[in-house]
Parts: C-alpha cells; sequence; structure tokens
C-alpha cells in the first residue's frame, strides 16, 4: 500500500481525492453548486467523509470557531489572530508533553516547523537536485513557523494554490515532527547515543587507536561491465594506492577504519555509526504510510561496519557480545537476517529495496538500548555503493518515488512534475556518476 492510495492515513494532502486544494476559496457560498458536488463526492466514500468531520472538529476547536463562516472575520482582524496563537501553543504544549514557558514551547513548535522545512531541503540537495527549481517552497509558507499563520492561509484566497498546498504540507510535517520529538524525549534516545558511543568507545573498539583516530586504506576494486558487480577487491595502503591509476570498470575507495581486539587478533574495520535526524524520521514515517514514529522508526540508533572478511564478521559479533558482558549487560541479538554470501534472495518489506542485495542485518539489544547493525565485507559493501540495482543512490530514489511520497509532497497537478521520469532520469544521473567516476 502506498502513501497515495485510498488507504493512505495522509488522505488530507492527496491531491487526487476530495479534500485535494483547489484553485480558490469561497467562503462566503457553502451552498453553492461547486459545493454541494463537493460534498456528493466526498460522501461516496464513507471513511472520506468520517476523516473531513475529524477533520473539520479539529480546526475548529484549533482557531476556536464554530463554522467556516467565521473565518472570514478571524482572517481580517490580527488582533483575533494573536489571540488564538498564544492560545495554540498552549494547547500544543500538553499534546506533545512540552514543559516550560509559552516562549519555550514556542520555540519548541518552530523547531518543528524548521524540520518540517528541512524535509523538503533534504530532498533538493540530493534525490531532486536537478530539479530544486521545481520544488521549491513558496517565500510566505518558509518563513511561517506558528502553526495558526499556517492554517489561515489554507483558506485565505490571496494565497495561490500552491502556497495553500504547502502551508497544509507544512502542517502536517510540523505534526509528524512533533510525535517524533515526543517519542525520542520519552525513549531518552539522546542519552541512549551517548551512551552507546561511550560503549564502543569503552569496550569495543582498541585502546591502540585514539578515540576518532583511524587507519586510512583504499580498497581497489574491479567491477563488472554489465551491472558493475564487485568481481575483486584488494586493500592498499595510502603509499600502494599512489601508484595505481584506476582503470574503466575498477574502483579506488578510501576506508577510515578503526580496530578492535580479541585474543592475539588486531581486526581492522570500517564503521558509521548514525543517529537519524529528525527530518529523515518523519520521510521514513511518510513512506510507511504511518504516524506513529513507535510503529514505523525502529532503526533510530544504528551502526554499519565494514570488514575484510565473512570470518572477520563472526569475529565481531562474538567480540560484541563479550564487550557487553564487561559492560555489565547481557545481549540478545534479535532479527538476524544473512545473504552475505549471495545464495539467498534478500528479504525486505522496504519499497524499493533490491532482493540483490547482500549484507548481515540484526537488532542487538543490550544496556537499555536496541541498535540496529548492518555488517558488510568489503566487495558487499562495494556494491552496496556501487551495483547496477543495488546501489544506495539508487535504492533511496526508487524508495521516495515507489512509496508514492513524491506524488504526496509534490503533487504533479501543483508542480507540473512527470514523476516516472523524473525517477528515471535520477536513477541514470546517479548510474553515469557512479560509472564514470
Amino acid at each position: 500500500m502506498t502513501v497515495i492510495s485510498e488507504d493512505s492515513v495522509f488522505t488530507s494532502l492527496q491531491q487526487h481525492g476530495p479534500l485535494a486544494v483547489e484553485d480558490s476559496v469561497d467562503l462566503t457560498e457553502p451552498f453553492s453548486p461547486r459545493t454541494k458536488h463537493w460534498v456528493k463526492t466526498l460522501c461516496r466514500e464513507r471513511v472520506n467523509a468520517t476523516k473531513y468531520r475529524a477533520l473539520r472538529s479539529q480546526i475548529f476547536e484549533f482557531l476556536d470557531i464554530d463554522n467556516f463562516g467565521q473565518l472570514t472575520k478571524l482572517l481580517e482582524n490580527p488582533q483575533l489572530q494573536a489571540e488564538r496563537i498564544e492560545r495554540v501553543y498552549a494547547l500544543l504544549g500538553n499534546m506533545f508533553g512540552l514543559n516550560g514557558t509559552t516562549r519555550e514551547v514556542e520555540s519548541r513548535v518552530h523547531q518543528y516547523a524548521m524540520t518540517a522545512d528541512a524535509v523538503v531541503n533534504s530532498l533538493k540537495v540530493k534525490i531532486l537536485n536537478p530539479y530544486a527549481s521545481y520544488i521549491a517552497t513558496t517565500n510566505e509558507i518558509e518563513v511561517a513557523n506558528d502553526p495558526v499563520t499556517l492554517l489561515l492561509i489554507m483558506f485565505n484566497d490571496r494565497y495561490h494554490k500552491k502556497a495553500r498546498f504547502e502551508a497544509r504540507r507544512k502542517l502536517i510535517l510540523m505534526n509528524l515532527a512533533g510525535s517524533i520529538d515526543q517519542r525520542e524525549r520519552e525513549t531518552a534516545i539522546e542519552e541512549k547515543f551517548s551512551s552507546f558511543l561511550h560503549f564502543l568507545n569503552d569496550y569495543v573498539w582498541s585502546d591502540s587507536l585514539k578515540i576518532g583516530e583511524h587507519d586510512v586504506v583504499y580498497l581497489m576494486s574491479n567491477h563488472d561491465p554489465e551491472n558493475f558487480n564487485c568481481v575483486s577487491v584488494k586493500v592498499l595502503s595510502p603509499a600502494e594506492a599512489k601508484s595505481v591509476s584506476p582503470v574503466k570498470w575498477t574502483k579506488l575507495t578510501l576506508l577510515k577504519r578503526r580496530r578492535f581486539c580479541t585474543g592475539n587478533l588486531d581486526i581492522p574495520i570500517y564503521v558509521s555509526i548514525r543517529k537519524k535526524p529528525p527530518e529523515a524520521k518523519v520521510l521514513k514515517l511518510l513512506r510507511k504510510n504511518q504516524k506513529n514514529p513507535a510503529a514505523a522508526v525502529d532503526d533510530e540508533l544504528g551502526l554499519m561496519a565494514v570488514l575484510d572478511s565473512v570470518a572477520d564478521i563472526k569475529t565481531f559479533q562474538n567480540h560484541l557480545t563479550r564487550s557487553a558482558s564487561q559492560a555489565n549487560s547481557f545481549m540478545v541479538l534479535e532479527d538476524i537476517s544473512d545473504n552475505l554470501s549471495g545464495s539467498t534472495p534478500y528479504k525486505s518489506s522496504s519499497t524499493g529495496s533490491s532482493s540483490k542485495t547482500e549484507m548481515m542485518k540484526f537488532f542487538a539489544r543490550l544496556g537499555g538500548m536496541r541498535v540496529e547493525f548492518i555488517i558488510h565485507t568489503n566487495r558487499s559493501w562495494l556494491n552496496y555503493m556501487y551495483k547496477k540495482d543495488v546501489s544506495h543512490d539508487e535504492y533511496e530514489v526508487k524508495r521516495i518515488f515507489d512509496s508514492g511520497v513524491m506524488e504526496l509532497l509534490f503533487p504533479a497537478d501543483i508542480y507540473n512534475l512527470d514523476h516516472t521520469m523524473i525517477r528515471n532520469d535520477m536513477i541514470r544521473r546517479f548510474r553515469g556518476h557512479i560509472e564514470e567516476m
């Protein structure tokens, strides 16, 4: 089920349904032929009618009005708007469990607005970079950070259809950002991330390197011209890499590696540790067609590691278990999947993922945390970066388009975009960048 299907939880943002933003707004003729036709269309689907009534009730309560006719007076009276804004911050503070003064709550809500803007900007930076001018947010919407102002813009016919849609979109993204922030505060994710870093530095990594120190190496790899599959890979020192001149179908990729010690072995490991930023979590909620972060965002803490061999991976798993015991915590591995051999297809519920992906994946529960681990060999990691239909850049494009999120956030009738063409064009661009480097 995509986010633009009839069963989507984001019906109010869909431009192909009865709640779509129209070319104009008229609050003075509630019984006009156009309004009657709209009501008839809405009532064809009982679920849509129910969603509309719930949404209407929320709008009335939010703006402290009894009917849409009172919006005209509110739109024309800045003093009334200021009173509503003050009232709304108190309501939102209680809803999201925010403690503090009105100004402190206001500041937090404005952070939600910045996260909403960051969702759009993050797509402009990479996945839609050549089309950034097409999807740029209207200036008046980008600078509007309080929910009352944004909500009133939706009903103000002085604003163009695109601006009114973007006001609605920003409100919905702000609500998701607020839910994510509330979840993070409830689960103390910041403290857990700090604890996880301390655990790695104190118990997992070798003390032969200082914290933050790395060994620099290069992976010299040969790739199949047909699909850019990694055929062979060799680890080179920086001195050895200087004497190498990559040719077509080869790659020279830098890795900064840490080490861990087990027995007499000192094993190198490349590690990327992440905590998803709020805008990435918002996008994940959209892709998963969920409004509840607890149900959709299960990988808030994550570690990706690259080791030289499968034997080193098994050694690292054992080392993790022993390290957790040294930190006075039992460690349990959950939801383990392993297709590093490539003999079994990769199974994932994520839209856009390829069955050709090779990796080991599991969740480790330790110290009150649940951390996602993605483990690669040098070869599988290079395929994760470069292989056709598998590379992460292609995956990012596919999941944002194939899930319907791009159509939801940038509907074709407002932004004049051909989403299928852009999807294929961006995959082609990323492939060109990978293969021509």
